[in-house]
C-alpha cells in the first residue's frame, strides 16, 4: 500500500472546520465499509483477515487500526464517536477489529492521572487541535507532556519547524535522521512514528532495509550519531570536517547543523519516551492486535469504556510511602540556604567537591541488570550497535572536566543555529527556558514552596555526569538532595535509557505527584538536547 496515497482521505479530519470533518469521515467511512463487506464474515479460527483478490487485507488492517487510534485520541469528540460507530459497523459485518494494548499512554504512570482529550480546557484543547492538525495524530508522548501545557506548546511548535517548515534538510532526510536518532537508543516506538512519516513525505522505502540502504552522506552521519548518543565529550573536529569536507557526499554547515539539531532532539526523546514509560502508538506495532481477549466477547463498546485490555496481576504494587520523606528533603533545603547565607566556600573547595561528585557520578552503575523494555529490531538503522555509555572508572578512564562558560548556549549555540537556521535558535531558547524554570512552586502536599535550589541541583547534577562545572555552584549540597534512587533512574535515563523501568520510576519521590516528576524529566531532555548542539558548534568554532 503506498502509505502517502492511503492517508490523504484522512487529512480533514484535522480540520477546525466541522463540516470539513463529517465529508471527509464519510469518505473513510465508505471505503473502509466497502472493504469490509469484500472480505466478509470471519470465522472464529482464523485471527487475521483472510486475503482477498480484490483488496490487500492488510489494507484493512491499517484503516482499522488508525481508526482505532483516532476514536482514542483525536481531539473532536465527533470524530471519535464516527470511529468508534465505523469499527461497530466492521464488526457487524463479521470482520474482526483491533483492540488496543496496554493501559493508557504511559506504563508508569495511571491512565486517570493522564489528561483526557475529552476533559481538557480550551487553552489545552487548542495545542491538542494545533498538533492534530499537524501530524493527524495525538501521540502519547503530547498526553504526558499534557501535564504541562506551556512546556508541551514549545515543544510541539519546536518539533513542528524542525520537520516541517522550511529548512535545510529535505522532508524525507529529516523523518530518517529521526529513525537513526531513535534507533541509536533501541527506541521502537519514536522508530516506528517516523518510519510512517517518511513514507507519508515520499521517502524511498529501500533506506528502510538498514542504513546501507540509504545515501552515502547520511551513512556517514552514523558516526557522529554514535557517538552524540553515548559520549558526547569525545566530539572531535576530525567528526565535524569529515562531513563538511567530504568530496562527493560532503555536509553543507547549515545542513550539518539542521541534523545535529535533529539527532539531539530524538536522542534526548526517546530518554524521555522510556523515562516515562511511555506506550507504543495505538495504530502502530504494539500499540493494537487483532487476537482477541482471553475471556469474554471483545466489542467496539470496549473501546469507549477504555477495556482494551484484560487487568493483569503485575506485581506493581505500591511502594510503602516514607511519611517524612517530602518534609525531610525540605528541612535539607531550609538548612542548606542558611549555611549559604553563613559562609561561602572557596573556590578551591567547590572546585574539589565537583570533582569528588564527578567520580561518584561515574560510579552510580545504570540499571544494567534490570529487564530493559522490550523492542522490536531496529539496528539495522544504525551501526556498532556494541557501541554505548561506558562507566569510564571501571577502566582506570575519567570524563574530562569542562566550564561550563566554555560550553554555553547563550554564548556559543544560539546565535550560530539562528543563524544557519532562521527562528530555530528562538525556538530552542524558549524551549531551553521554559523548562528550566517550570515549577508550580509544589512538592507533594505542599504549596508555596521555592524548588529552585531542587531544580538547579539535578540540572548540575547531570552537566556534572558529562564533565560539565559551573564555578558558582557547591556540588556538595547534589549529594544533600538527591538520593541514590533518584540518581540511578537518572543515570540510566540519560545513558541507558532504554533499561529503565517502573520500578526505578517508582523507586524515587515516591510521595510527589506524576506531574512533578514529569517536569524534573523536562530538565535532563533539555540538557541532553542542549549539550550535543553546543558541543559541536564549540567543536566546529575550533576547525
Amino acid at each position: 500500500m503506498d502509505i502517502s496515497d492511503g492517508t490523504g482521505r484522512w487529512d480533514g479530519l484535522g480540520s477546525r472546520d466541522i463540516s470539513t470533518r463529517e465529508i471527509a469521515m464519510e469518505n473513510v467511512s465508505q471505503e473502509v465499509l466497502s472493504r469490509a463487506e469484500k472480505i466478509g464474515p470471519i470465522c472464529e479460527e482464523v485471527i487475521q483477515p483472510l486475503r482477498s483478490p480484490v483488496r490487500s487485507p492488510d489494507d484493512l488492517n491499517w484503516m482499522l487500526a488508525r481508526l482505532l487510534m483516532l476514536s482514542r485520541r483525536c481531539p473532536y469528540a465527533d470524530v471519535r464517536e464516527k470511529c468508534l460507530s465505523v469499527l461497530q459497523n466492521v464488526q457487524d459485518i463479521g470482520v474482526r477489529i483491533p483492540r488496543p494494548l496496554g493501559q493508557g499512554p504511559s506504563r508508569f504512570i495511571p491512565e486517570k492521572e493522564i489528561l483526557q482529550v475529552s476533559k481538557v480546557n480550551a487553552k489545552t484543547q487548542v495545542i491538542f487541535e494545533d498538533a492534530f492538525a499537524a501530524l493527524g495524530r495525538l501521540d502519547n508522548i503530547s498526553l504526558v507532556m499534557g501535564f504541562h501545557p506551556q512546556y508541551l506548546e514549545s515543544f510541539l511548535r519546536t518539533q513542528h519547524y524542525l520537520l516541517q517548515m522550511d529548512g535545510p534538510l529535505s522532508l524525507h532526510c529529516r523523518h530518517y535522521i529521526g529513525i537513526m536518532a531513535a534507533a541509536r537508543h533501541q527506541c521502537s516506538n519514536l522508530v516506528n512514528l517516523h518510519v510512517n512519516d517518511f513514507l507519508q513525505v515520499g521517502g524511498d522505502p529501500k533506506w528502510l532495509n538498514g542504513l546501507k540502504g540509504a545515501p552515502q552522506k547520511l551513512q556517514h552521519l552514523g558516526e557522529l550519531n554514535k557517538i552524540l548518543a553515548h559520549r558526547p565529550w569525545l566530539v572531535t573536529k576530525a567528526h565535524i570536517e569529515q562531513l563538511l569536507k567530504a568530496e562527493e557526499h560532503s555536509w553543507s554547515l547549515a545542513e550539518l547543523i539542521h541534523a545535529v539539531v535533529l539527532l539531539t532532539h530524538y536522542h534526548s526523546l526517546a530518554s524521555f519516551t522510556f523515562s516515562c514509560g511511555i506506550s507504543p502508538e495505538i495504530h502502530c506495532d504494539g500499540g493494537h492486535t487483532f487476537r482477541p481477549p482471553s475471556i469474554s466477547n471483545y466489542c467496539a463498546c470496549d473501546i469507549a469504556n477504555g477495556n482494551g485490555t484484560l487487568d493483569e496481576i503485575q506485581g506493581n504494587h505500591a511502594l510503602t510511602d516514607t511519611p517524612c520523606e517530602v518534609e525531610a528533603l525540605m528541612e535539607k533545603m531550609k538548612q542548606l540556604q542558611e549555611c549559604r547565607d553563613e559562609e561561602e566556600a572557596s573556590q578551591e573547595e567547590m572546585a574539589t567537591r565537583f570533582e569528588r561528585e564527578k567520580t561518584e557520578s561515574m560510579l552510580v552503575a545504570a540499571a544494567e541488570d534490570e529487564d530493559s523494555v522490550p523492542t522490536r529490531d531496529v539496528s539495522r538503522h544504525f551501526e556498532d550497535p556494541s557501541y554505548g555509555y561506558k562507566d569510564f572508572s571501571r577502566r582506570g578512564e575519567h570524563v574530562p572536566t569542562f566550564r561550563a562558560q566554555d560550553y554555553s548556549w547563550e554564548d556559543h549555540g544560539y546565535s550560530l543555529v539562528n543563524r544557519l537556521y532562521p527562528d530555530v535558535g528562538q525556538l530552542l531558547d524558549e524551549k531551553f527556558q521554559i523548562a528550566y524554570n517550570l515549577t508550580y512552586n509544589t512538592m507533594a502536599m505542599h504549596q508555596d514552596v521555592d524548588t529552585s535550589m531542587l531544580r538547579r541541583a539535578i540540572w548540575n547534577y547531570i552537566h556534572c555526569m558529562f564533565g560539565i562545572r559551573y564555578d558558582d555552584y557547591d556540588y556538595g549540597e547534589i549529594n544533600q538532595l538527591l538520593d541514590r534512587s533518584f540518581k540511578v533512574y537518572i543515570k540510566t535515563m540519560v545513558c541507558s535509557p532504554e533499561k529503565t523501568t517502573k520500578r526505578m520510576y517508582d523507586s524515587f519521590w515516591r510521595q510527589f505527584k506524576h506531574s512533578e516528576k514529569s517536569s524534573r524529566l523536562f530538565s535532563t531532555i533539555v540538557i541532553n538536547f542542549n549539550l550535543g548542539v553546543v558541543i559541536v558548534i564549540v567543536v566546529r568554532m575550533k576547525c
